[in-house]
């Protein structure tokens, strides 16, 4: 089936994907770019702020599993509102906290709600897209990660520079609660957005099977049973560290330019 012409509210809701996609990378970019300015307003060493690293990360690979069941239960308007309130929040919150211990707890907080946003774009892009396009929505989304972490170096040091570091924690996290009000807004699922085409209806359904959300549903333990879900997990666990360590090795010469 060929896509309807002039029928693109898929893409509108693409669109605020990618946007709050776009902002998670900026809110976690920001504390790496300030490290400098922290390590001197609360005498950091190396091994300080390696704590509140970790204290992210951990807190992001458990928040992967969390927060997807907890999206897949309230479904995707609601789980994805309820992380970017709280990942929003969080950020927002560095710049309120006066000790290594607050920024060890706002930075865990930021970390487990954050991890939401994969899940709930995923779910979105199934919900709105038929199977042959959902790579390149994919993909699409998945740019705002590349956006947030080029945006984050040119906002932080010009916020830095005329407000201060706390206040570059709030203005960059208060972008999340302005999406919020678009999002909630305007986010449906296909079935119940009225200035959906019948056309385009079709078209999104048109390569699926017609089962349920409940009947498509496979257990863990079925999924674990294939070769391609080992490959897929093995091959992040090799890779994802390498491009980690690279990306905080470019935001400390960043940093250190700046």
């Amino acid at each position: 089936m060929q896509a309807p012409k002039n029928q693109n509210i898929r893409w509108f809701m693409l669109s605020l994907v990618f946007l709050a996609t776009t902002i998670n990378y900026l809110d976690r970019q920001v504390m790496g770019l300030l490290k400098p300015v922290l390590e001197k307003e609360f005498s950091w060493d190396e091994k300080d702020y390696s704590y509140i690293v970790m204290a992210f990360t951990a807190t992001y690979a458990v928040g992967y599993l969390a927060m997807g069941r907890f999206i897949d239960r309230v479904g995707t308007k609601i789980g994805y509102a309820v992380s970017l309130i709280v990942w929003s929040l969080a950020s927002i919150g560095h710049g309120f906290v006066k000790s290594t211990v607050g920024f060890l707890v706002a930075r865990s907080t930021l970390g487990i709600s954050e991890a939401g946003n994969f899940p709930a774009a995923i779910k979105s892009v199934a919900e709105w897209f038929p199977k042959k396009e959902r790579a390149l929505a994919t993909g699409i989304f998945n740019s705002g990660a590349t956006v947030g972490a080029i945006l984050a170096p040119l906002l932080v040091p010009f916020i830095l520079g005329h407000y201060g570091w706390r206040q570059t924690f709030v203005w960059i996290g208060a972008l999340g609660l302005l999406w919020i009000i678009l999002w909630w807004r305007f986010y449906t699922i296909p079935e119940k957005t009225k200035r959906l085409s019948p056309e385009e209806l079709r078209y999104i359904k048109s390569d699926q099977d017609g089962k349920t959300e409940e009947q498509s549903k496979v257990p863990l333990s079925e999924i674990l049973k294939y070769k391609v879900t080992w490959s897929f997990a093995i091959g992040k666990i090799m890779t994802d560290p390498i491009w980690y360590f690279l990306h905080v090795l470019a935001s400390g010469v960043f940093c250190r330019c700046i």
